[in-house]
């Protein structure tokens, strides 16, 4: 699959993992409260339990708050791994999120791209308190950001997606989206039609088996050139 169709509008973007280095922020997060509870305790292991109760409690109804989701998801892991939980920990983790740094391409692409003439948003699963530390670090490239807490949903929901068109006032043929997660943005992409570029940052992530997203990249300043290829730039 190639880019094609009508020259987008606005290109939006995932932001933990796509723009901000999710992966290094989260495990510098959890070291830090890990160390406090002693022994041998595998991190891999333990975000891996973490993870999948965050995205458990993000298909929940009635729709929590990410502080709240990420609170009690850390919760759940620690008990799983035997350890006492203290809410104090939670806040750690949030307030972490808050000032994870870009990718050191990220900044100066946004801007290449603003400078094209695209308009630039964020389509995020989390709150707005959290992640307005890290599109501070964007450089001001950033038109709007449209989060879970806005649009009372997570992804891959097609209410996420659906909340942030309406808001930019504008249909799924007017926009590319632009990520890292498979599971949550391509497979919201594979039911619902939009134009996708995956940013494979050889995490180890894979793209859904019966998808295919229309161009792939490893990093972020890649996107330009294939925006020039579709005759976009």
């Amino acid at each position: 699959m190639t880019l094609a169709g009508p020259k987008p509008t606005w290109l939006t973007f995932d932001c933990y993992g796509t723009l901000i280095q999710w992966d290094e922020g989260l495990l510098a997060a959890m070291d830090r409260i890990l160390a406090t509870k002693g022994g041998d305790i595998d991190q891999n292991a333990f975000i891996s339990v973490y993870d999948r109760h965050e995205h458990a409690l993000e298909v929940e109804r009635p729709h929590r708050t990410f502080a709240t989701v990420s609170a009690l998801a850390l919760k759940w892991a620690m008990g799983e791994f035997g350890l006492p939980f203290e809410a104090s920990e939670a806040e750690i983790l949030t307030s972490s999120i808050g000032r994870m740094p870009p990718f050191p391409e990220v900044v100066a692409t946004l801007g290449e791209l603003k400078a094209a003439g695209f308009r630039l948003a964020i389509i995020s699963n989390t709150d707005d308190a959290i992640i307005a530390g890290n599109v501070a670090q964007l450089g001001g490239h950033i038109d709007r950001v449209i989060t879970a807490e806005q649009a009372g949903a997570y992804k891959p929901s097609r209410q996420t997606f659906y909340h942030a068109w309406e808001s930019l006032g504008i249909s799924m043929d007017d926009l590319v989206h632009i990520c890292a997660s498979p599971h949550l943005d391509l497979a919201a992409a594979r039911e619902l039609g939009f134009r996708t570029v995956w940013v494979d940052r050889g995490t180890g992530r894979k793209p859904l088996a019966d998808y295919r997203p229309n161009a792939i990249v490893s990093t972020l300043d890649k996107v330009p050139a294939v925006l020039c290829a579709a005759g976009w730039m």
